[in-house]
């Protein structure tokens, strides 16, 4: 837990998932910026929050009554443990998943500006109807991770922005709502093949490798169809596009697949994919914090790509709670297939789970391994 001071109090906050690393707060500058220029404008009216990683902005401004809005749901996990901590009122504020549309009209908007320009892209379509006239958006990101076609992008769908200076490599880009504007209409989804397949993926902005299947992805399709083969009961944890689930579930037409993803907009994707793919079968589809809360031994497979980063912080303390995860939900004798970069070391951090680690394949940059 670590203390936050802005100019609207102070609260005690944690990251969720909780990290080992002492360096990880639940904050940057770039809040406190967002909040120092949201006090200084003595705007008022109602006040949409966006992107809010860990509940900082939301529960600073719980008294404004603020609807948060956000594609993460270990972002939604963060904001209701940082309300509890903080004794605030969960009612004051509401959470929307990014695959739903906030209601009301809004005439204050705080946006933290997200690793993925397609979906900062795709919210900021989406944002223009809920705007009031005069309605400000202020977009804040640390300058190291601030794209330049961000500001590019709240020209093109809000309207005139200006520029901050910087301030502890932080800045902010504030834009006026022009409702005269008229927004790109292209689509912002895309489409590829899933491998050797019939299959067409479907990915929504904001999904991981969505302009091509992923390096690591490819190597392990073809290792899909021999366990596939002999496990009932599959997951494709991390799902993203679905892409593994999918390739299982063509190898075996009875077995019930499990799609589970942190991202709203991922499961999603990986939703529309399956019902192109297979009408008329089911799947359970789930916006989870990995395997969390599925049962012990309810498992035969797991299939996963585990990212290696949360935003723009790079580590595997998400891929090694996964494989926990996994070692719970599998029953005995269950395995997980998992790919990743050789450099991460898997094969070594599976044994603290799993008894029995084995290479399945590999290329010069990623290795497929077996847990059992």
């Amino acid at each position: 837990m670590q203390s936050f001071d802005s100019p609207y109090g102070t609260l005690t906050l944690t990251r969720y998932p909780s990290t080992r690393n002492p360096t990880l707060q639940a904050f940057d500058t770039a809040d406190h910026y967002l909040l120092n220029q949201l006090h200084a404008s003595e705007e008022s009216g109602p006040l949409l929050i966006m992107n809010d990683q860990f509940g900082t902005l939301a529960c600073a401004l719980a008294e404004h009554e603020p609807c948060s809005w956000g594609d993460s749901h270990l972002s939604e996990r963060a904001l209701v443990e940082n309300i509890h901590a903080n004794g605030l009122a969960s009612s004051n504020i509401t959470f929307v998943p990014g695959n739903l549309l906030p209601s009301g009209q809004y005439q204050r908007v705080l946006l933290r500006v997200p690793k993925s320009l397609t979906l900062l892209e795709d919210q900021l379509r989406r944002l223009r109807p809920l705007l009031q006239p005069g309605a400000t958006v202020v977009a804040g990101a640390m300058i190291k991770h601030l794209a330049p076609r961000a500001g590019e992008l709240l020209a093109a769908y809000i309207g005139p922005y200006q520029a901050s200076l910087g301030w502890k490599k932080a800045r902010l880009l504030s834009a006026t709502f022009d409702p005269k504007l008229t927004p790109p209409t292209q689509p912002l989804e895309s489409h590829y093949a899933l491998g050797d397949t019939d299959l067409n993926l479907v990915n929504l902005p904001g999904v991981f490798s969505r302009e091509h299947l992923d390096v690591g992805t490819r190597l392990m399709l073809p290792l899909i169809n021999a366990a596939a083969a002999t496990s009932e009961r599959i997951a494709d944890l991390g799902c993203g596009n679905g892409a593994l689930g999918l390739m299982a579930a063509l190898h075996n037409p009875q077995a019930e697949l499990l799609f589970c993803d942190e991202s709203y907009a991922a499961v999603t994707s990986a939703q529309q994919n399956f019902s192109a793919a297979f009408p008329g079968r089911e799947a359970e589809f789930m916006v989870n914090d990995g395997l969390l809360g599925v049962a012990a031994d309810s498992l035969d497979l797991v299939l996963c790509n585990p990212p290696f980063h949360q935003q723009q912080v790079i580590g595997d303390e998400i891929a090694l709670r996964l494989f926990q995860q996994s070692r719970e939900a599998l029953a005995l004798g269950g395995r997980l297939l998992v790919v990743g970069n050789r450099h991460l070391g898997y094969h070594v951090k599976l044994k603290q789970y799993f008894s029995e680690v084995t290479q399945l394949a590999a290329s010069n940059k990623f290795v497929v391994l077996q847990a059992r």
